[in-house]
């Protein structure tokens, strides 16, 4: 089976609220909500990957410094693997926007699960409840 390195983040607002995207239309799984992020490139590390992404999806800017490692997690879908650390990051430059057509939720812990996710993101939550 293909395994599929995918890096995400959990930005943090001042007001401890935790950001996610829908996924737009004609996008597998689309409707959903996710943690912000991205395929990690072939040579790329997870964390380059993610600040490539923030900057390609939400127009915003942030450092390698500013990437805690959280948790991560490890799911088997039909056609591959996926393997998906989640950095947790307070400070960015810019303020996230939507650029490939996605909705954005600025959510609290304790709501997360009031929004659908791919059951990969689902073990993620407890996670962040905790730590948040």
């Amino acid at each position: 089976m293909k395994l599929l390195l995918v890096s995400a983040v959990a930005l943090i607002d001042p007001e401890g609220r935790v950001l996610l995207a829908q996924r737009p239309e004609g996008k597998s799984l689309a409707g959903l909500w996710e943690f912000p992020g991205g395929k990690v490139d072939p040579g790329e590390t997870p964390e380059a990957a993610l600040i490539r992404e923030l900057h390609e999806e939400l127009g915003i800017e942030t450092w390698h410094s500013c990437l805690a490692p959280l948790t991560f997690a490890s799911h088997s879908y039909p056609e591959f693997h996926l393997l998906m650390p989640l950095f947790a990051c307070r400070r960015w430059q810019g303020v996230p926007h939507p650029r490939e057509g996605q909705q954005l939720a600025w959510v609290r812990a304790g709501d997360l699960t009031r929004y659908p996710m791919p059951p990969a993101d689902l073990p993620l939550i407890p996670v962040l409840r905790e730590w948040l």
